[in-house]
């Protein structure tokens, strides 16, 4: 893990604030969506992007049934 020698408080609800520096350069815009994992005492935020349950690949993705799949396994799906 790389440091970026930032460092933020946290406020009153839990909130952080990621500068603006480090969003531009990992293309993190208003409103996306952020994943949140933890390893060890480490929390780690990776910008989220939607995978099919299957193989994970990430490329035109479709909702079927609350889950997303990828147009091959959903193909696959199909010929069973």
């Amino acid at each position: 893990m790389k440091s970026t020698g930032i460092v933020r408080k946290v406020d009153e609800l839990g909130r952080i604030v990621l500068p603006i520096e480090m969003r531009r350069t990992l293309d993190i815009g208003e409103r996306d969506a952020l994943e949140i994992y933890v390893e060890g005492s480490s929390v780690i935020l990776k910008k989220y992007k939607p995978s099919c349950i299957f193989c994970d690949a990430t490329k035109d993705i479709t909702v079927f049934k609350g889950k997303n799949v990828c147009p091959k396994c959903l193909k696959e799906l199909k010929e069973l």
